[in-house]
């Protein structure tokens, strides 16, 4: 037995990504480079907004811009590789490589849900605690629930790699994903993976479900507040304030409990690896238009900024 695993252990693995398509890998590489050039572009100017505009620094805000910094670097963890293997035809990567990849993107991924549950709790205390709001959200909390965030995110992941880390992996070594998620990696190894499968339900009921159910509850507490309020007009100027980020975290949870729900059928097989692009790579691209197109302070921000670039260019253009 010890011979045979050593026989068939594997050190690198081949993700398959688009290999139906072959005759398309330049016109893919083209698509995500556009996509990955519109994250970038989306995101990194909302982060300058938030930091450059002093009626900007609000708790929401800076929530928001904390949010666009992970998006840009989940994406480039997501993206980069897959780049890389349509443009050389190159789609090996060391088991090593994998993990660690796997650890960037795990780790942001955790993030997100945190910094989602810390906006939801954000827009609950301002519709359903108005008067306590200004208290209750201060400096002080809001770096505190930031900090906690980013570190939730590394610990959860770091223990998951320790745990992971410690299989061995063996042959065949093609992966048909798009990128390198926990599920077929476990499902290589022939370890024993008992121990691992029963770390990762632990971990995700610790540092995953309850920013999930503090975002659901957040989001009941304020439906229920809005439909008290007897006025149209409120209704409507209160869901406003939150509408934005309601719509982001339908569209993250939504693609993600879909792609995790679905059964792992052969037949489902391309539905779950075209949704699991859409909370990968389609809503990092969403969220910047999203909160640009519905939220007033964010887009006098940037039109302030675009007018005041034009200025500097005619300024500098008549001297």
């Amino acid at each position: 037995m010890a011979d045979w695993r050593k026989q068939t252990t594997i050190t690198e693995f081949l993700l398959l990504g688009f290999r139906e398509l072959p005759d398309l890998q330049i016109l893919l590489f083209l698509i995500f480079l556009v996509i990955y050039m519109a994250t970038m572009s989306g995101n990194t100017p909302i982060v300058v907004l938030i930091v450059a505009h002093q009626h900007l620094h609000t708790p929401m805000y800076f929530f928001l811009g904390n949010l666009s910094c992970l998006e840009t670097c989940y994406t480039t963890t997501i993206l980069f590789q897959m780049l890389a293997s349509l443009l050389t035809g190159d789609r090996t990567i060391s088991v090593s490589g994998s993990i660690t990849q796997l650890y960037f993107s795990g780790s942001l991924a955790g993030m997100e849900f945190c910094f989602l549950a810390a906006m939801s709790y954000d827009r609950y205390l301002a519709i359903c605690k108005p008067l306590h709001y200004s208290t209750l959200m201060n400096t002080r909390f809001c770096l505190h629930l930031a900090a906690g965030s980013w570190l939730n995110g590394f610990l959860d992941l770091t223990i998951f790699i320790l745990f992971l880390s410690q299989l061995i992996f063996c042959g065949p070594n093609e992966i048909d994903y798009f990128y390198y998620d926990p599920i077929p990696l476990i499902e290589h190894s022939c370890s024993d993976t008992h121990m691992v499968i029963l770390g990762d339900f632990i971990l995700a009921c610790v540092f995953t479900r309850p920013p999930f159910l503090l975002t659901l509850t957040s989001y009941k507490c304020i439906i229920a507040t809005i439909l008290r309020i007897p006025s149209t007009t409120g209704r409507q100027k209160a869901f406003s304030t939150c509408s934005s980020h309601l719509i982001v975290v339908t569209i993250f949870y939504g693609t993600l409990m879909i792609v995790y729900l679905l059964p792992k059928h052969d037949t489902l097989r391309d539905l779950n690896k075209v949704l699991s692009l859409c909370y990968t790579v389609l809503t990092p691209l969403l969220n910047p238009i999203i909160y640009s197109l519905r939220n007033r302070e964010v887009k006098e921000a940037l039109s302030k900024a675009v007018s005041k670039c034009g200025f500097h260019k005619k300024h500098a253009e008549t001297l």
